[in-house]
Formats: structure tokens, C-alpha cells, sequence
């Protein structure tokens, strides 16, 4: 009795190895054909297998459910699937899928970055970071310009800590991004294109083009200020200063870095510094019209009205496109009327004080009209700025000029 039942179990087994097989080469071809959601079906159906399956079949299942998940872009679950079947067959020496999930992490990489671009492109932003950055868990040697894109993603979707953690990171790690960019000109043409290495090493075997290479700007200075950035969203002006002084001292002439040691001091309400600190990204970059812009808008606060002035004037010269600037400029220029109306109510009757009347009441008329050359400048490049219609339909309403008051009267009532 005893042989007769370690025969019947010896059956027994044999039977459920083979079933198991069975069930597996069906999902097998399931997968091979790509229906993928049929495949992870019948996975599940069967998951009791790995009750008693042998490591070779649960490497198998392991393996399969990787690929399935994959295929349904359920990246964590395959990312999951792939190191069961991994340990699974570490532990009993084994090599067969190991190897194949090397092959499919490969491709797992592409998959990921290519969702992660779709999910930024519909602006799901903490999604697309969460794809990036498992795609460089994947290989965090070679793949850490992926946690550097997942946290420009994390920043985008509002994700702060999470990104916080990414650039942290990246500092630690002391990536910089650098990588090398080739060039070719056509001699025939003068005519220069980027292009790859392998097209590189082609082209540098003809004398029909002149090659170069150049190294991108490093990016660590713009992790460090990013992480100053996030602490000063979080009110965290002390910690925030502290890292973009170490960014400074990395690219002390960056203007990026300027300017965001700069945005720290205006909002801790040091404008003297700021506007040293915008003197100093002006030399780094003396056509900058936004740079003018914000000294302007320092000049303005301190009450600096002729400087301020200058300065928007200088920043349409350098961009007469700066929508921004002609309306500060129009807004200063206009700031004198106050003082000027406060002097025609403050006259008397007299026969001197109406002459004087005179005399403010068209120094008022002459500002207004200094003004209105910005104004109307300003609805040539954007017609619909209800601020600019309506200071030109004021202005010429107060200084009697029917004609154009009724003109941007008009406008304003059809926008």
C-alpha cells in the first residue's frame, strides 16, 4: 500500500508539472500575439500554479506577467514581475528569463520615457515624473538624465517634495548633464547641422565636411537654484539663499542664478540688493529688456519716477514687442498728474493764479500726450488690452478730443 501510494503521488505531480506547462505555453502564445490584456486574464486565473510550481515555471509566470503588464503600460507591476522571476531564478541557479528580462528592461526604458513625453504633452505632469523616475530606477548609472527630467516634471505638475528629493539627489550624486554635441559643415555650402556620433565618424573619413564638437552647459547649477526655488515657494528664504549662494559659486556669472538671488531679495524686501544684482546680470547681458523691465519696476517702488522711466524706455529699445513695458512706462509718465492736480486745486481766483492754472492745465495735457504714443503702440501689438484703451479713452476724454475719446470708446464696447 505504501509503494502503490508514492506511485499515485509520484502521478499526481507529474500530472500537475505537466498542466502547469500546458497553462503556461497558452499564455505564452498569448504573448508572442501581444494580447496582452487576455495574457494578464489568464495569469490571474492561474496564479494558484505558484503554489507548487517549480522555479523554472514561476520564472515563467513571473516572466510572462513582467511582459504583460508591460504591454499594458502597468510599468511598476512589470517593474515588480521582472524581479520576482529574477530572485526566483537566483535563488535555484537559473538563467533562461533573466536573461530575456534584460532584453525587456531595455525596451521598458524606451517604453517609459515615450509615455512619460505623452503624459507631459497632456500636461499630466506628476504621472509623467512618476514614469521617469522608475525609468531610472531601472539603470540609475546610465539613467540619471531621466530623475533630472522627472523632476522638471514633478515641478511642473506642483509636486514639490517630490521633486525637492529628485534634485537633492542629483546634487549628491554631482550630475551635471554634460554631453557632447557634433557638428558638421558642408564645405560646398558653408551650411552647419547637428549630428550624431556614428555620423560623426563617417564625415571624419571625407574632406566634405568641416567637424566640430561642443560640450553642453552643465546642469547642476540649475539644480541647485531649482532647489533654492522650491525652498522659497515653501517660505524658506534662509535655506533658500544658502543653496543659491553654493549655485553662485559654482557659475558665479550665470544669469539665472543672478537673477534668482535677486528674487530672493525682493521678496524679503531688500530692493537696494536687488537692483545691484540686476546691475550686475545687465553686464552679463546688456540687451536683456527684461532685465531693464525689472529695474524699472525696483525704480518705480523707491520711488525713483526719471529712472524708472529710463529704464522702460530702455527695455523697448532693446524689445519694442515687451507688451509689459509700455504699459509701466505709460502708468509712470502718467504718475505726474497727481502732483499737477494737486496744485491747479490748491490756486485761488486771482488773476495770477489763473494764468498759473493755465500753465499746469497744459503741462497735465502735455503728459498725458507723452504718454499716448506708448499707449497706442501698445494696441498695435495686442488690440485687445482693455488697460491701454482705456487710459487713451480717458485721456483724450479729459483733454477734450472727441474724435479719438469716441474712437477707443468704440473699440473697448466691441471687444
Amino acid at each position: 500500500m505504501k509503494l502503490y501510494s508514492t506511485f499515485f503521488l509520484a502521478i499526481f505531480i507529474c500530472f500537475g508539472l505537466v498542466a502547469q506547462k500546458k497553462e503556461l505555453k497558452s499564455i505564452q502564445k498569448l504573448v508572442d500575439n501581444k494580447s496582452y490584456k487576455e495574457a494578464l486574464s489568464q495569469l490571474e486565473a492561474n496564479s494558484s500554479l505558484l503554489n507548487s510550481a517549480e522555479p523554472k515555471y514561476a520564472s515563467h509566470y513571473y516572466y510572462l506577467l513582467g511582459v504583460s503588464n508591460q504591454g499594458e503600460k502597468a510599468f511598476s507591476e512589470a517593474i515588480d514581475a521582472y524581479g520576482k522571476a529574477r530572485a526566483t531564478e537566483s535563488a535555484a541557479k537559473l538563467k533562461k528569463y533573466s536573461a530575456l528580462i534584460d532584453e525587456a528592461e531595455t525596451a521598458l526604458s524606451t517604453d517609459l520615457v515615450n509615455h512619460a513625453v505623452s503624459l507631459n504633452g497632456d500636461e499630466k505632469f506628476t504621472e509623467a515624473a512618476e514614469a521617469l523616475y522608475l525609468a531610472y530606477t531601472l539603470d540609475m548609472e546610465n539613467n540619471k538624465d531621466y530623475l533630472y527630467f522627472a523632476a522638471s516634471s514633478a515641478v511642473n505638475g506642483g509636486d514639490y517634495d517630490n521633486a525637492l528629493s529628485y534634485y537633492l539627489t542629483l546634487k549628491d550624486l554631482n550630475y551635471t548633464g554634460v554631453s557632447t554635441k557634433y557638428y558638421a559643415t558642408e564645405v560646398a555650402t558653408g551650411e552647419e547641422t547637428e549630428i550624431d556620433l556614428t555620423t560623426y565618424k563617417i564625415y571624419s573619413k571625407t574632406k566634405d565636411f568641416t567637424l566640430r564638437e561642443e560640450l553642453t552647459p552643465s546642469r547642476l547649477p540649475e539644480i541647485v537654484k531649482n532647489i533654492a526655488l522650491i525652498h522659497l515657494n515653501r517660505g524658506d528664504n534662509e535655506t533658500a539663499m544658502a543653496a543659491v549662494k553654493e549655485a553662485r559659486n559654482l557659475a558665479p556669472k550665470d544669469i539665472g542664478l543672478i537673477l534668482t538671488e535677486a528674487d530672493l531679495f525682493i521678496k524679503m524686501g531688500d530692493e537696494q540688493r536687488f537692483a545691484a544684482l540686476m546691475q550686475e546680470a545687465i553686464e552679463q547681458d546688456p540687451n536683456n529688456a527684461v532685465l531693464y523691465f525689472n529695474l524699472g519696476v525696483v525704480s518705480s517702488n523707491q520711488g525713483s519716477r526719471e529712472e524708472a522711466i529710463a529704464y522702460y524706455k530702455k527695455a523697448i529699445e532693446l524689445d519694442p514687442a515687451y507688451e509689459a513695458t509700455y504699459l509701466n512706462l505709460a502708468s509712470m509718465i502718467l504718475e505726474g498728474e497727481s502732483d499737477i492736480v494737486a496744485q491747479m486745486n490748491a490756486l485761488g481766483t486771482s488773476a495770477a493764479d489763473n494764468r498759473k492754472y493755465d500753465v499746469l492745465k497744459a503741462k497735465r495735457e502735455g503728459l498725458f500726450l507723452e504718454a499716448v504714443p506708448f499707449l497706442e503702440q501698445l494696441i498695435v501689438i495686442n488690440p485687445t488690452s482693455i488697460d491701454a484703451l482705456t487710459t487713451l479713452k480717458n485721456i483724450y476724454g479729459t483733454i477734450g478730443d472727441t474724435a479719438n475719446f469716441k474712437k477707443y470708446r468704440d473699440l473697448l464696447e466691441s471687444l
